[in-house]
Order: C-alpha cells, then structure tokens, then sequence
C-alpha cells in the first residue's frame, strides 16, 4: 500500500525486452535499506525490486501492466523521469489517501493553464472509470494524491500547488501527456456495493 506522496524522481535508465520488460531506474534512496522484493511505486504502478545497485534498482514489467498503464502509450525511454513512492511502513504518517499502485486505466491531460501559483489541470479519464470520480474525491495521478475539483462527463480537473510541480514530475507535464489514473478504493467499493442493490 501506498499514500500517493512522492518522496522521489527517479530516472529510466535502461529496458530491456525479454519475457517481460525490465527497466533499471536511477534513484536517491539509500538503497541499503530497499530489500529484494520491496514493492516501489513507479508512476503509480506497484512493481518489485528485482536488483539493485548503490543508486539504482531494476523491476520487471508483465505485458498486463504494459497494456493497462502509461508504459504502453509513452513507453519508458531512457533519461523519463518517474514519480516514486515506497511502501507504506506501519506507523506510517497517511498524509495523501490509501493508494494500492494497481492502476485502473490512462486517463490523457487536455488542458493546463496556470491560476495564481498554482496550475489547473484538466484530465480526461475513460468512460468505464469516469462515474468513480467525485468532486472533492480523491484520485492517485502517476502515483500523486491529487483533490479533484470539478467533474464533467469523463473530464476532470485539479489544481497542482507549486510545492508539489517541484517535488514531482508534475512541473514537466503537458497537454496530450498519457497518465496513470487509480481511482479511490473506496468510491470502487460503493459502486459495487450500488450495482448489488439494482
């Protein structure tokens, strides 16, 4: 589990196309304290520490979360930058919303423009996933808690604080840029349990 917090941007620095996909990403964690098997949320997507080196790790990519994530739209070219996130310990402070890094589709920003500080984000989410999205909901954007703040039909927008543009890709984005989108746990479940009561 995560919390949609970033605590790190990390790198590709090389994939590699076997059975899966594997990718070596370049990072600030002390590494010593990253186990083989640690779960690290790269954009979002939940992938495992397969190796690792002083400043890097490598995670194996299954053609499902391929298919299913921003991977398969922009690919993972040498030198992206990626929002990271490791696993949430017990004790943990819950500063964002309980983010699972499994992603439930690529939603594509159509509009940026800046408001005070702050800029406005607009995101258009798939049909499927659209009816999860509230306003004053929450929603994990390539791994970032983020407040949505108004929803009309599949399109959504959010407002990124500068703090967060300097601590995350999100400063570098632009319009036509595909993202992982994972709805709320919770508005999942309130669907499902609404689908039971028709």
């Amino acid at each position: 589990m995560f919390t949609g917090i970033v605590t790190d941007i990390g790198e590709v620095r090389g994939v590699t196309r076997g059975g899966d996909l594997r990718a070596r990403i370049g990072c600030h964690y002390a590494m010593e304290g990253v186990d083989i098997g640690a779960s690290i949320a790269c954009d979002g997507v939940c992938l495992t520490v397969v190796a690792k080196g002083p400043d890097w790790f490598d995670v194996e990519i299954s053609a499902e979360t391929v298919s299913k994530t921003s991977i398969g739209h922009n690919g993972w070219p040498i030198g992206h930058r990626l929002n990271l996130e490791r696993a949430l310990k017990v004790g943990d402070e819950l500063g964002g919303h309980i983010v699972s890094g499994h992603v439930d589709g690529v939603a594509e920003i159509i509009d940026l423009r800046d408001e005070g500080d702050s800029t406005r984000f607009t995101f258009r989410a798939p049909e499927a996933l659209a009816k999860y999205i509230a306003p004053k909901g929450s929603v994990a954007l390539n791994g970032t808690s983020l407040t949505v703040n108004e929803v009309a039909g599949c399109d959504f927008g959010v407002n990124i604080i500068p703090h967060t543009k300097a601590v995350t890709t999100w400063g570098t984005a632009q319009v036509g840029d595909a993202v992982n989108l994972e709805i709320d746990t919770l508005a999942r479940y309130v669907a499902r349990l609404q689908e039971w009561k028709a």
